[in-house]
């Protein structure tokens, strides 16, 4: 928040927070008077991967080795009595809250940067899920198919409702979280509990809410809700990649409290933009890093602008044999099985520069020899040119030196 400008103007939530944050270059932003929300202040732009960095006096490739011994090594959440999200209660009427409308395409006003907490048979789930407004009380979820689209088809089959809390600015360590993939079953706030420690220095503070969800107590919102049985149309909505994702019948979800910390702030974030690209792809990071790690040292993972920050990846690494490179672009979509492209470098190369990257594969890659095309893959729904049953064909180049080699033709003295 140190480095976001204060807007002092009257901004309105339909499309002024956006067309704010596009004269303004899209910088990190604090809007000081929401004309549909008295009270209310909303932030943006503020999760760059290199900001978030800087917050907390790290590297960027120490915060995906951070992320990843988060998830080998989990941790309780630490319970305490009271939340400063819970200071304040307002009557539920979502439409006084600065929850904005952001493209002209989109269906109206949805809550992108806000997590649900959900558990249900013991079984607890933290993740986004874009939220639109449909009534005072009422939002229409856009579930895919993973963990919560489980937890609620079977809750249906048993005639439940799931009760859930909605999370708006709580710590990174639980964006970071919630965004995470992994390849069995974890608890995310056990992860960002571990990931709370090593940034902060102790384990995460959560509280019980009456409905027995357990939340992050240092956060801005905090909305008891359920995830009904109920369905209702959801979208269009602007995704990640720029494309409008068109409607569907999604879960509604009802809430039944608004609790929020005094003068409150909340996160919202524009989709499509920087800093929705950012929470989507730095939690797939680890991931990555963590597979190639298995077949060969690597350095630095970064998942481009240019591929939505989901689609396409940059892996720097440092191989030690013959084939390294070409192990480590399977490997990488082994990690994160939604990329479509990955580059692999040596650690020379900043992974987070498309000029150095490009420069890498002029100077260091041959079409005929380091190239791997794989047909016939698991694409991601986010790809609109894939497939009609959604498989797609996937491209790895491999832009490392020879091994071993030491010549100066090779090598940039720029």
């Amino acid at each position: 928040m140190a480095k976001a400008v204060t807007v002092d103007r009257p901004t309105s939530c339909i499309h002024g927070i956006l067309r704010a944050s596009q004269e303004s270059g899209n910088q990190p932003l604090v809007f000081d008077d929401i004309i549909e929300a008295p009270g209310h202040r909303a932030a943006l732009n503020l999760l760059e991967r290199s900001l978030l960095c800087e917050s907390y006096n790290i590297e960027p490739s120490e915060l995906i080795d951070i992320m990843l011994e988060s998830m080998l090594e989990v941790e309780e959440p630490l319970t305490v009595k009271s939340s400063r999200a819970l200071e304040c209660e307002m009557e539920v009427v979502l439409e006084n809250l600065p929850i904005p409308w952001h493209h002209p395409e989109d269906a109206g006003r949805y809550m992108s940067a806000s997590i649900i907490i959900a558990q249900y048979e013991g079984v607890r789930n933290v993740s986004f899920h874009r939220q639109l407004i449909i009534g005072k009380d009422r939002l229409a979820a856009r579930l895919v198919p993973r963990h919560l689209r489980t937890m609620l088809d079977k809750a249906r089959i048993n005639g439940d409702e799931i009760p859930i809390a909605i999370v708006n600015a709580p710590d990174a360590s639980v964006l970071l979280a919630a965004a995470m993939s992994f390849n069995h079953d974890l608890d995310e706030l056990t992860v960002a509990s571990a990931l709370h420690r090593r940034l902060n220095g102790e384990p995460l503070p959560v509280v019980i809410l009456d409905n027995g969800i357990m939340a992050p107590a240092d956060a801005e919102y905090i909305m008891q809700a359920r995830l009904t049985a109920e369905d209702a149309d959801e979208g269009p909505y602007v995704d990640i990649t720029g494309t409008v994702d068109g409607v569907r019948s999604e879960p509604v979800i009802v809430v039944d409290s608004i609790h929020h910390a005094k003068n409150p702030i909340m996160h919202v974030l524009i989709p499509g933009f920087a800093e929705h690209r950012n929470i989507m792809g730095l939690p797939r990071a680890p991931a990555i890093k963590d597979a190639v790690n298995q077949v060969t040292e690597c350095v630095d993972v970064f998942l481009s602008e240019g591929g939505c920050g989901w689609l396409s990846a940059v892996v720097a690494i440092e191989p030690s044999s013959e084939g390294d490179a070409v192990r480590a672009i399977r490997a990488a979509f082994d990690g994160h099985p939604s990329m479509k492209q990955v580059t692999i470098v040596n650690s020379d190369i900043d992974v987070t520069d498309p000029v150095n990257v490009e420069w890498a594969m002029m100077t260091r890659w041959q079409p005929d020899r380091d190239t791997v095309i794989l047909s016939n893959q698991k694409g991601s729904s986010l790809d609109p040119s894939r497939n009609e049953d959604g498989r797609t064909a996937k491209i790895g180049f491999d832009a490392t030196l020879p091994l071993g080699s030491t010549d100066k033709e090779y090598l940039s003295v720029l």
